[in-house]
């Protein structure tokens, strides 16, 4: 007797109406180019497509580097390539500009979506390394004519959850820029004393309640409870701030939460030491007369970033710095509520 084996179809997931729940049930987010209908109804109201970035003083950038035709330039931190795109365009097919990521997944569909744009080989390189190694870079291919470097991390890297880098979503508590090399944050906590992820709290994001978060954390890995997702994170935090008043502490958390996850990311990345890198090495990249414009995000970026500026200047390396950061306009901040803290600073080498 022929038995007939039942094939069951396996249904793909559906986006389940206007708000899908699953990172990956959301696909008409996760290909963009697809559907730039639903695309520009979620800036429209001032959100960020999931899997996009949406690139923050496209204008202020643009003015202030400005690109002719036939320059070399380099784009530090290319992320999801709409501040290289634009920059591209400036190039009018006559010129190279060469962008540098260090996270292995985003830069790959990053150089596809440019390549799908029309952007060879003979305009765009990209190059998998962290900016810290500009001088690298520049030995081989420079010296570059303009500089942009857009800190921090990109919006598709936060919302990814498997990558770890927010508390507003399920994953493992990773928060690394390239999750092929060094420590993830779970093995991080395990690894620094009481003392020290204090101090990282303090030091990498102003943390108010860092010794009562640390303190926390250290007594539930030393009772063998695991820390080992963002939810679990969280939840420590929220139970180290339960002696705040009620009415204040949803707010107090979230901000906490925030400052935390933050604190990590540096410390797991060394973005601070990276960074403190790139500003010694910058000038040399640079053409006489060559221009740099850097995003920061929070106070420890820009702080590092006014400094060097200023240091340099005051040694005849730059010729001309911003005295005051540029902010994104209200309408910008509007559209896009990651651009808030943002702040741009310039400066111009000497010739």
């Amino acid at each position: 007797m022929k038995v007939e084996q039942e094939i069951q179809h396996k249904r793909r997931v559906r986006y389940k109406g206007t708000h899908p729940r699953n990172y990956k049930e959301k696909y008409k987010e996760l290909q963009p180019e697809k559907y730039p209908e639903t695309i520009a109804k979620v800036i429209q109201k001032g959100g960020t497509p999931v899997g996009m970035h949406i690139s923050i003083c496209v204008k202020e950038i643009l003015e202030f580097l400005e690109i002719k035709p036939g320059q070399k330039g380099l784009d530090a931190t290319l992320g999801y390539g709409g501040h290289t795109r634009k920059m591209l365009e400036c190039l009018k097919g006559q010129g190279h500009i060469y962008g540098l990521d260090v996270d292995p997944i985003e830069s790959v569909k990053t150089e596809e979506r440019l390549r799908g744009l029309g952007f060879g080989e003979d305009i765009f390189t990209m190059i998998q390394t962290n900016f810290a190694n500009i001088d690298q870079v520049a030995k081989e291919h420079g010296p570059f004519d303009f500089v942009l470097a857009d800190l921090g991390v990109s919006s598709m890297q936060i919302d990814n959850p498997e990558r770890g880098f927010t508390y507003k979503k399920e994953g493992p508590l990773d928060l690394r820029l390239n999750p092929q090399k060094g420590t993830s944050a779970a093995e991080r906590l395990k690894e620094v004393t009481e003392e020290e992820l204090a101090g990282m709290l303090w030091e990498n994001s102003d943390e108010p309640y860092a010794e009562e978060i640390a303190a926390l954390i250290h007594e539930k890995l030393r009772r063998g409870e695991a820390i080992e997702t963002t939810t679990e994170l969280q939840h420590v935090i929220e139970e180290a701030l339960s002696f705040i008043p009620e009415k204040d502490r949803k707010d107090a958390v979230k901000k906490s939460c925030a400052r935390v996850f933050q604190a990590l990311r540096i410390d797991v990345n060394s973005e601070f030491e990276v960074l403190y890198e790139f500003m010694e090495k910058l000038p040399e990249a640079l053409a006489p007369g060559g221009r740099v414009a850097i995003l920061t995000f929070h106070s420890g970026e820009d702080r590092i970033v006014k400094k060097a500026f200023k240091e340099l200047k005051k040694a005849g390396i730059y010729r001309e710095i911003a005295n005051e950061v540029i902010r994104p306009s209200a309408e910008e901040c509007n559209m896009n509520s990651r651009a808030r803290s943002t702040k741009m600073r310039w400066a111009i080498k000497a010739d």
